[in-house]
């Protein structure tokens, strides 16, 4: 059957990326299953930012992974409820929420930098590996490379090749 997306070429690009997106995280979320992980891989970059960046109101947050302020809302609300992250007023401000990684929340975090980020970020890598000329082939390359080998197998054989 036509993939309609892929024929209407530049006029779909934002639905070929979101499909896209969206089986890179439907994948990853496949390892993180298989790892036995409490979260949803869609979370995993809030804990990433907090990671990097320490304790943030949750405007700024939202602001630093470029995303709308009521998901990330919404993600923070759920990680608390799981122990990941503390929520606090903050110092000088009461009415700002500042949003910082629990000590399970480091711990998780610390684990996945091990154990769970490097095969992913090597499967991606494999997945994108000598790709060159223009933008819709390169997609196109993508989708025909995730259909043959979905991101979670590339992160099996990833983690193999590392060990």
């Amino acid at each position: 059957m036509e993939d309609v997306l892929r024929s209407l070429g530049f006029l779909c690009l934002g639905s070929r990326m979101k499909r896209i997106g969206e089986q890179l995280q439907a994948d990853t979320q496949r390892v993180l299953d298989r790892l036995d992980m409490r979260i949803q891989s869609s979370q995993y970059p809030l804990l990433a930012a907090l990671d990097r960046l320490g304790p943030l109101p949750v405007g700024e947050l939202a602001q630093s992974l470029g995303i709308a302020q009521p998901g990330v809302t919404r993600s923070v609300a759920l990680l608390a409820e799981l122990g990941l992250v503390e929520v606090n007023p903050s110092q000088d401000d009461q009415r700002r929420r500042i949003v910082s990684l629990s000590r399970n929340g480091r711990r998780l975090v610390d684990q996945a930098k091990r154990e769970i980020w490097p095969s992913i970020e090597n499967a991606v890598a494999d997945l994108c590996a000598d790709l060159s000329g223009p933008l819709l082939g390169q997609l196109a390359a993508i989708e025909d490379r995730l259909a043959a080998t979905p991101l979670y197998r590339r992160a099996e054989n990833a983690k193999v090749a590392a060990s």
